[in-house]
């Protein structure tokens, strides 16, 4: 037996540490999991009934699932890189943010090109606060238990889901007050 590899068996074993590199990785794959999380969150809501079933129910359940697409890849491939719950918070309000913004450009340059400079302000600033933080709450419940959860079909824990809750919760909410709001005249969105 080679005699580096027999030392090595003796050494106590040490946990891997994330580099630089890593983080930066890590960072990057959570940001691209916000843009890949609104491809799956288009096709899920059409499915799921269309515009009205797809703003009050489709879009808070189907997209706080898929924005933290980013996180969950890390929490398999680099899964010493989130060891804080804070930091795993952060990189997916990261992905939050930037669906928010590909939703904000859909919205201003697709749906209603014709918008008004109050719309734009609106599109760019509350929205893409609430999907930050619906997204950051999310984060706060997820861990590398996930994993297990898809690949052995482990019980999800208490803790993941009730985050998880709060996170659809909060975009729910913000979704049926702006239509209440603007249905009732208060404030014209466009």
């Amino acid at each position: 037996m080679d005699c580096s590899f027999s030392q090595a068996l003796r050494q106590p074993y040490k946990e891997k540490r994330a580099t630089w590199r890593t983080h930066v990785l890590v960072i990057l794959v959570s940001l691209l999991g916000g843009a890949l999380g609104i491809l799956g969150a288009f096709v899920s809501e059409v499915r799921a009934g269309g515009l009205l079933l797809g703003v009050f129910i489709g879009a808070p359940v189907i997209e706080e699932a898929l924005k933290p697409i980013g996180v969950y890849l890390s929490l398999v491939k680099w899964p010493e890189a989130l060891r804080s719950r804070l930091y795993t918070a952060l990189l997916c309000a990261g992905g939050g943010l930037v669906f928010g913004i590909i939703e904000a450009l859909v919205y201003l340059y697709v749906y209603v090109p014709d918008h008004t400079r109050r719309f734009e302000l609106y599109r760019l600033t509350i929205p893409l606060a609430v999907h930050a933080l619906a997204s950051y709450t999310v984060g706060l419940g997820l861990d590398r238990r996930i994993v297990g959860v898809v690949n052995r079909g482990d019980p999800l824990p208490k803790e993941t889901r009730n985050f998880y809750v709060a996170g659809v919760a909060i975009h729910a909410i913000f979704n049926t007050t702006v239509t209440i709001i603007a249905v009732a005249g208060l404030v014209d969105f466009q």
